[in-house]
């Protein structure tokens, strides 16, 4: 699924920039796909690399210390329902355990490289290399239903706005990403029953007369892929003639067929938004910065910087107690931290270029335009449609998404703490399905995408049905 999906995003993106005269030029598709490639790796693999090494360093000390026994004891009964294929005391349990404290903890990245590390472990146990285990799709849909008891990014941005009380997001984060866990866990579970889903021996690349059949069938073109590939190279003609042809063509189809119109209309839209951030964020500014953070804030911040120096001395000082080579244990777990980061950049690359080429294609703007109708009519507010759609794709696309909303002075308070509500009970799940199985070679699948995206869209209405019941407008 996640094949059609990629293929999707690339084509529909590169159609749509091809019709509106998004392809070439300094804000091309073309140029913000490579843009982007780079940013996967110097932006993001390499310095994943550094938190790599420093957290599974510390996860080794960890394990010699007890302490992974230890917790992974402490939730054994809970955790053996969940992944009842994981044996009892496998290290997979406790870096699992791990990854989702650093989650409900708000730790942010640091999440990850614990994520990382409970996928490398979970394939250890797979006999089928290719494909994901029931244990694997299990774990990564509680993942991106990220349960939060403290989402520190929200908070600290809702702050910086100058919403006062701004922990007052806790609990509505609490019940919307308890909704989406409890959401995660069904439909994994249910799905994989599903022979549509079930798990598939993995392909050889032994030369044998069944390989050689296999191949050859494959290589023909069935009557649907001759359909589809014929439409799609008759549209990207019609693309290279309004490329190549005078400007005025390309105008002149557009006002005809109406979309002219549309993107005229989805361009202010986006242009009047921007502008009430810009102009609300000199004020936002002035006024965050001259406040230092106080009560209940401050001590959740303080909570916060707490956790991992504490998780630090606890581990050295058990280790050290129990006479453990501190150092050269540190930097035999670290070793592998730059070989993941390696592994990963093949999948980051695709699922950043794919994005970029959707973004700024002007498809994700007329996406939003075109369905701003129909989720208005159902209660769903409008404003909101762009951190709906931008979340389960990036991180940092959505983080701006909700600065502006919170930027804008004409904005309720409904609106900016719903935006803040969705923003920590939601997760990037395109990302983290790319990145934790592509740390580990899995190429199928199964059912983790219609788990993940299920329990975003729970998130989701939960977060407009909450925010309406704790801050109405």
């Amino acid at each position: 699924m996640l094949n059609y999906i990629w293929a999707a995003i690339v084509l529909g993106g590169i159609l749509i920039a091809g019709l509106l005269g998004n392809l070439s030029g300094e804000n091309g598709v073309i140029p913000a796909a490579l843009d982007m490639a780079k940013t996967a790796v110097m932006g993001i693999a390499l310095p994943l690399s550094g938190m790599m090494m420093f957290w599974l360093g510390t996860m080794r000390l960890m394990e010699k210390a007890g302490l992974l026994a230890a917790v992974s004891h402490l939730l054994h009964p809970l955790m053996r329902r969940l992944f009842p294929e994981v044996p009892a005391g496998h290290p997979a349990l406790s870096a699992m355990i791990m990854n989702f404290a650093a989650n409900m903890l708000g730790l942010g990245n640091s999440a990850t490289p614990l994520g990382l590390k409970a996928m490398d472990h979970l394939q250890q146990l797979n006999p089928h290399k290719q494909t994901a285990s029931n244990a694997m799709v299990t774990f990564l849909a509680l993942n991106t239903a990220a349960f939060t008891l403290v989402p520190m990014t929200a908070i600290n941005y809702l702050a910086a706005a100058g919403i006062k009380n701004a922990y007052e997001v806790i609990f509505p984060t609490i019940l919307a990403t308890a909704c989406t866990t409890v959401t995660a866990i069904v439909m994994a579970k249910s799905l994989q029953r599903l022979s549509r889903f079930r798990i598939e021996p993995d392909t050889t690349e032994t030369p044998d007369s069944s390989t050689e059949t296999t191949t050859e069938t494959s290589s023909r073109f069935s009557p649907r892929g001759k359909l589809f590939l014929t439409l799609l190279l008759t549209a990207f003609a019609g693309i290279a003639v309004l490329e190549l042809a005078a400007p005025t063509l390309r105008q002149s189809v557009l006002e005809k067929t109406g979309i002219a119109n549309v993107v005229k209309a989805a361009e202010q839209r986006s242009a009047d938004a921007k502008a009430q951030a810009a102009a609300a964020k000199p004020a936002t500014t002035e006024t965050t910065t001259a406040a230092a953070p106080t009560g209940f804030r401050a001590s959740l911040n303080s909570a916060s910087a707490l956790a991992i120096p504490f998780l630090l001395v606890l581990t050295l000082g058990v280790a050290l107690a129990r006479r453990v080579k501190v150092y050269e244990e540190f930097v035999d777990g670290a070793k592998e931290g730059f070989a993941v980061a390696t592994r990963i950049m093949p999948f980051l690359v695709a699922m950043f270029a794919a994005l970029a080429i959707f973004r700024y294609s002007g498809a994700l703007l007329l996406l939003e335009y075109l369905l701003a109708p129909l989720l208005g009519a159902v209660g769903f507010p409008v404003d909101l449609l762009p951190m709906a759609l931008m979340r389960p794709l990036s991180g940092s696309g959505s983080l701006g998404v909700l600065t502006e909303i919170l930027a804008r002075p004409d904005a309720s308070e409904f609106l900016k703490m719903t935006a803040a509500i969705m923003f920590g009970s939601t997760e990037t799940t395109f990302y983290v399905l790319a990145v934790y199985f592509g740390s580990v070679g899995v190429k199928k699948i199964r059912h983790a995408l219609i788990a993940g995206l299920t329990a975003d869209f729970v998130g989701l209405t939960m977060s407009v049905v909450i925010g309406r019941l704790m801050f109405p407008s």
